[in-house]
């Protein structure tokens, strides 16, 4: 997953009404304001109301539903090794979000930790650091969530990883 395809995918989203914030390593990424290491998949936090739209959006790429872990998450693949997480997000009125989590567990989005950062020299909606670093805990870290993990302390401040 490169630049451009994270580009056209939050285009067709927008176009089709869908609210989208970046999640994931390229969330990180995007936060970092350059491209930290490679990405296998493009982890999105969606408004869960959009949910129909974007897939049907995404089908309009090539995207087709992959896993269906509905209401977590639904994972998208298209030709070329293309690949889109979809996290659905339900908000209340005062924009606190809520997304279902394995084992009747949730996972919660303060309407603070939506917040922007640069991916490819383009502003994008994306997780703040303190969500990240939540969303890295509570399972063994791969080499990929510790080289996240270290970029966001270095955001943080601490320099090092968290």
């Amino acid at each position: 997953m490169d630049a451009d395809e994270v580009h056209r995918v939050l285009d067709v989203l927008a176009a089709a009404g869908c609210r989208a914030w970046v999640a994931g390593g390229w969330g990180v990424d995007a936060l970092a304001g350059r491209q930290t290491r490679q990405h296998r998949d493009l982890d999105l936090a969606v408004d869960a109301t959009g949910e129909g739209a974007a897939l049907s959006a995404l089908g309009r790429l090539g995207y087709v539903v992959e896993t269906d872990w509905r209401p977590v998450r639904v994972e998208l693949a298209a030709p070329g090794s293309r690949w889109v997480d979809l996290h659905p997000v339900a908000f209340d009125g005062s924009g606190r979000g809520t997304q279902a989590g394995l084992d009747g567990t949730t996972f919660d989005y303060p309407p603070e930790c939506l917040v922007t950062g640069t991916i490819g020299a383009r502003e994008v909606g994306c997780l703040s650091v303190a969500q990240q670093v939540a969303f890295h805990t509570g399972y063994p870290p791969r080499d990929v969530d510790r080289a996240d993990l270290v970029v966001l302390g270095r955001l943080a401040g601490g320099g090092a990883a968290i």
